[in-house]
């Protein structure tokens, strides 16, 4: 297996400074990638905050802390990535952005570089075929915030060796993850699961069934969720729900897989979620306030 010591994250946003950030408190080199210099610095901001919390909780100790933002270097171009020895994309999660990537990046990394995707829904191989690698190109599904989220879903597209499944697995449990192993199909395991729930929840708004209130209260309380599916969505970003869904829908042919039109009246609108400040809830003031 190769030896994983420097890793480059591709898109500094939500995941991927999550990504930056378990892998630089493991003892690796991390180069983060963004458009501009602006984003990855704003990125290593929350970085540093959200260490300086897991200091306060007595989750890591102050030294751990600074040694891994010593760790993390700026890369404002993919050639700046170029010395590492396993790449991670993390930009949105929409197909054509992900390939357009895939095809700079990989004439300027090292011929041996593997090169992973962190999406959340889209065909690994597929995927694989825009690169010059594909047997050395896999799904490394993290989940959201990945610095406190246990499970790392793995995924091999149908070139994937042995040796770079293999390489990946040992990174992976070195960052003090479980993994679980998923087949190349549309959303892989937990979105599989989660996603049409989520829109089933919005389908029962739409159809008027209960408020946003009542959906989140009943899933809480009734099925013991620590959060509702509503609001859920609002954290997770409700274009990427309506991406995933779309590739779900898309990919298995299925009629129960179709956005509901709400949801995709409010991507429409712009209300994202949280990262907007509305969505299903409106955040603009001291508490959420459900918008419907």
């Amino acid at each position: 297996m190769m030896d994983i010591r420097r890793v480059g994250v591709i898109g500094a946003g939500q995941m991927g400074n999550g990504i930056a950030h378990v892998c630089a408190l493991a003892g690796h080199d991390v180069y983060l990638n963004d458009l501009t210099r602006e984003t990855i610095e704003s990125a290593l901001a929350t970085i540093n905050g959200n260490m300086a919390r897991q200091v306060r909780n007595g989750r890591i100790s102050e030294d751990d802390r600074r040694s891994a933002l010593g760790r993390i270097h700026i890369a404002e171009t993919l050639e700046g990535l170029e010395p590492c020895d396993l790449i991670i994309e993390s930009a949105s999660e929409d197909e054509q952005v992900k390939r357009k990537i895939f095809g700079q990046l990989c004439p300027v990394v090292r011929p041996d570089a593997i090169v992973a995707t962190n999406t959340s829904s889209i065909s690994i191989t597929r995927l694989a075929a825009a690169t010059d690698r594909p047997e050395r190109f896999m799904g490394i599904h993290f989940m959201n915030p990945v610095p406190v989220m246990e499970l790392v879903e793995l995924i091999r597209g149908i070139a994937t060796d042995d040796e770079t499944f293999h390489t990946v697995r040992h990174f992976t449990i070195g960052l003090g993850k479980t993994i679980a192993v998923a087949e190349d199909f549309p959303a892989f395991i937990v979105n599989r699961i989660l996603l049409p729930m989520i829109n089933e929840a919005v389908y029962t708004l739409y159809e008027g069934v209960g408020t946003v209130e009542a959906i989140d209260t009943a899933m809480k309380l009734g099925a013991h969720h620590p959060m509702g599916p509503l609001e859920l969505a609002d954290f997770i970003g409700l274009d990427t729900c309506l991406s995933i869904m779309q590739v779900l829908y898309e990919g298995l042919a299925d009629s129960k897989y179709r956005p509901c039109p709400l949801l995709v009246k409010y991507v429409e609108a712009g209300w994202l979620g949280r990262k907007t400040q509305r969505g299903f809830y409106d955040y603009r003031g001291e508490k959420p306030i459900p918008t419907r």
